[in-house]
């Protein structure tokens, strides 16, 4: 969070008291600071540092591109002047947060200083006008809670706006022939979302294994890692192997500057250096570089969504929806062969081998319990949307694989959007509720909140300050 900079550009109206509006730019400011927020601040444009002039705009627009700012805050700190507002924010095509502090009691004259509220209705209009997409945090105090929570949940919206805008995503090799449901329009995710995929065929991969081999002592400080953190039931040299594939994935995807990577992962991948990727994949997702299995893009696209709504804090697994658990209505197993990041596990993880394959090569573990959301990133026919909700972890039967039970409120309603789509049997798990994180983001990145579950009121309710989810 410390990283990630927004544009401060308090603002004013000329009618209201001028030094009222500068007292509660410079305490907003201060309450920036305590909470630790990074802003670039525009009291170097005039003497107020207020923005309520168009003759300063241009300048504030260079500055906040200049300082690569990820979102614009505009505290009304009077009335505000609606119009520069807009224009700003419909040049910088960023998202904005507009907020302003709550008005005082009247003086004994009957005389209102600043009219915040009043001002914040005007410049949401404006901006509906401009069509410029923006976040509205509730006229509040600066010490009330909702404050706070506001501006750090504004913060992940513009982290996963960001990274949805930047995203490039390695892909290696196509798709298994079996897998129809995880084809993509890769000209339309250029087309309408800058979303760049850099595919690169099977013997680039192994030709970039062979040449993380040629570095042993990389090698042994993954397989070392390895050894110190799960259980190893495989031969020295397939663990050498999957130490190399991690290396030669993270080289490629830092050759074609990736994000994420969507790996074929069976079948040809076998029968060329002997493992599965599993493992090598959990390796990297444990970095914080998702990678996903099947070729599955729109499953990679959604991982950087949920772990950018976490801020990066908190890693996400990718997962199959399997089987209805025998013993819960509304329980269901979430697995994959092995894929999921050390730290999602409750358990020491085995690297061994999968379900259902003869090569070793994939961890095994149960996830931690606990609350999650449920996310899926996907389209068809054009449309793109963006399955997402709440579950918990519960106990269930073993599996195999990297697997967690989960419950969730009705099965069925779920089920029945998976069947009817645009989605399919993937999912990304994270064990944190970022869900109005996502669904707030998804008016900036043109995709429809899809909520599985009925909650849309009690998201927008948190949203508002209302309530904590």
């Amino acid at each position: 969070m410390e990283k990630l900079k927004i544009g401060f550009a308090p603002t004013r109206r000329s009618i209201f008291s001028a030094p009222d509006a500068v007292k509660y730019a410079d305490l907003t400011r201060r309450k920036l600071e305590e909470l630790g927020i990074s802003f670039v601040d525009i009291t170097d444009i005039n003497e107020e540092g207020l923005f309520y002039d168009e003759a300063d705009r241009q300048a504030i627009q260079d500055k906040f591109r200049k300082e690569g700012v990820k979102g614009i805050f505009f505290p009304h700190c009077n009335f505000g002047t609606e119009y520069v507002c807009a224009r700003l924010a419909r040049e910088m095509g960023l998202p904005v947060l507009l907020w302003g502090p709550r008005d005082e009691r009247p003086d004994e004259n009957g005389i209102r200083l600043r009219d915040s509220q009043c001002g914040l209705f005007a410049t949401g209009k404006v901006l509906r006008r401009f069509r410029v997409p923006f976040t509205y945090m509730n006229n509040c105090r600066l010490d009330d809670p909702e404050f706070a929570r506001g501006i750090k949940d504004f913060l992940a919206v513009c982290h996963v706006v960001d990274t949805f805008r930047h995203t490039r995503i390695l892909q290696i090799a196509p798709r298994p022939f079996d897998f129809w449901s995880t084809m993509c329009n890769e000209g339309e995710l250029l087309e309408r979302f800058n979303i760049q995929l850099s595919p690169v065929p099977m013997p680039e991969l192994t030709q970039a294994i062979q040449e993380a081999k040629t570095h042993p002592q990389q090698v042994k400080e993954v397989t070392d890692y390895c050894s110190g953190c799960m259980h190893i039931a495989v031969k020295p040299e397939e663990l050498e192997n999957v130490a190399a594939l991690k290396i030669a994935m993270k080289n490629l995807a830092d050759k074609y500057s990736c994000n994420a990577v969507a790996i074929q992962c069976w079948n040809a991948l076998q029968g060329e250096i002997g493992i599965m990727p599993c493992a090598a994949n959990s390796l990297l997702n444990e970095e914080g570089i998702p990678v996903v299995c099947e070729t599955d893009i729109h499953g990679a696209i959604t991982a950087l969504l949920v772990e950018a709504a976490a801020m990066d804090g908190t890693r996400s697994f990718f997962a199959d929806w399997t089987v209805r658990h025998p013993d819960n209505e509304n329980g269901e197993l979430l697995q994959h062969c092995g894929p999921w990041p050390i730290s999602v596990a409750a358990e020491k993880p085995t690297l061994g081998y999968p379900l259902a394959f003869d090569h070793p090569g994939a961890v095994e573990a149960q996830a931690k319990l606990g609350e999650m959301t449920l996310a899926r990133f996907d389209g068809d026919n054009g449309g793109y949307s963006l399955l997402l909700g709440n579950a918990k972890g519960v106990e269930g039967p073993y599996t195999k694989g990297t697997y967690v039970w989960v419950e969730v409120a009705n099965l069925k309603r779920l089920e029945a959007k998976l069947v009817e789509g645009p989605y399919i049997h993937h999912c990304v798990g994270i064990h944190k509720n970022v869900v109005p994180v996502l669904y707030e983001a998804c008016k900036y990145i043109q995709v429809t909140p899809d909520l599985y579950d009925p909650i849309e009121e009690d998201v927008k309710a948190y949203l508002r300050g209302e309530t904590v989810l």
